[in-house]
């Protein structure tokens, strides 16, 4: 797949699904998200994806 490998694929699609891997409630996810706080993650459509990888460290480096 033109030099992506599975690892940089693993999306994450939907408040639901990325507020569940931040330990926040899909509305508080929601409101990052459009304030700017979580800038990884785009709009695509009407659904929010992001990046596993990129979430993970995003937080890690804030903690």
């Amino acid at each position: 797949m033109n030099g992506i490998n599975q690892d940089q694929l693993d999306l994450i699609w939907g408040t639901e699904d990325i507020a569940k891997l931040i330990g926040r409630t899909e509305r508080q996810t929601y409101h990052m998200i459009k304030s700017g706080h979580l800038p990884m993650v785009k709009q695509v459509g009407e659904r929010y994806v992001a990046s596993r990888q990129k979430l993970i460290a995003f937080f890690m480096e804030a903690a």
